[in-house]
């Protein structure tokens, strides 16, 4: 589990020990990827690309030890289009179809299982619809990132994908959205961005909670941090669209509570959370060390 993650969200913790399973904070001593890096710096709280490096060397090194993916590789995106596909049912019982659909995006599960479904209509059917991926200010690989051959993990054990990337080596900052802590996007949805197909935009870190707290005071539904990237997207939509004076059936993904995100929204209510810069200096240092492979 992603160290900031294990401190950050503790509960998640405690669901998985209580399930019996044992919860490593990574960066770990239990790898050669983890020791390098806490060699390299002792505090560094770790990211997704840390997490997936000393998962794959322990799945290698262990008898009998299967790597299960999460999110950017292609077939995981795909599978998870059983989302957008029940979604498109609801819209269809509903008898609407949607002028937007907006997902949150870490990798490109999330975001793919949502609009996949939609974006074949806009691609077969010409559909006029948009598609809109939500991500961290703080880790903007669609909206500030380059197109490139990348790893997907930190210590380059993954096979190198094209994507918008933010370099594997990218630090990024400890905001509560500890799912969207990644440093590059699968690979269809990169091809769609740079397609112009999709939309990318990026949401700071106290916009997000307050669209939350503004969506569980409205639905009764607190929502997970992540989640709250796309509600905090569908709200600058849906004000857009009342500005303009135009009425838009905007759909987007709630696809988790935050039940257990408590703290985050402790810290919140209490003033201590902040918003993330990152300057683009540091984006085209991390940027400069990858071998170019695209032009």
């Amino acid at each position: 589990m992603v160290k900031i993650s294990y401190e950050q969200k503790p509960y998640r913790r405690s669901i998985m020990q209580t399930f019996g399973a044992q919860v490593i904070a990574s960066p770990s001593m239990s790898t050669k990827a983890g020791r390098k890096i806490l060699t390299d710096n002792p505090m560094y709280q770790g990211s997704l690309g840390t997490a997936i490096s000393e998962a794959v060397e322990l799945a290698l090194e262990t008898p009998n030890c299967k790597y299960t993916l999460g999110s950017v590789l292609n077939h995981v995106m795909l599978h998870q289009t059983v989302i957008g596909l029940e979604a498109e049912k609801q819209m269809e019982m509903a008898g609407e179809y949607p002028d937007i659909v907006i997902g949150c995006f870490g990798g490109g599960s999330n975001f793919s299982g949502i609009s996949f479904p939609f974006l074949r209509h806009k691609i077969n059917e010409g559909r006029d619809i948009r598609v809109i991926a939500a991500e961290p200010a703080s880790c903007p690989k669609l909206t500030r990132g380059e197109f490139q051959y990348d790893f997907g993990d930190e210590t380059g054990y993954t096979p190198l994908i094209p994507m918008f990337t933010l370099g594997h080596t990218f630090s990024p900052a400890h905001i509560h959205a500890g799912g969207l802590r990644y440093h590059g996007a699968g690979a269809l949805v990169s091809q769609l961005r740079k397609d112009g197909m999709i939309e990318a935009v990026d949401i700071k870190q106290l916009d997000t909670f307050s669209a939350a707290t503004l969506f569980a005071q409205a639905e009764g539904i607190i929502p997970a941090p992540e989640s709250a990237h796309a509600i905090a997207a569908a709200i600058r939509e849906a004000n857009q669209a009342k500005d303009e004076g135009v009425q838009k059936t905007i759909l987007f993904n709630l696809s988790g509570h935050g039940l257990i995100d408590m703290t985050a929204y402790d810290q919140y209510i209490s003033g201590d959370l902040v918003n993330y810069e990152i300057s683009d200096a540091e984006i085209s240092g991390n940027l400069d060390k990858l071998e170019k492979i695209v032009k």
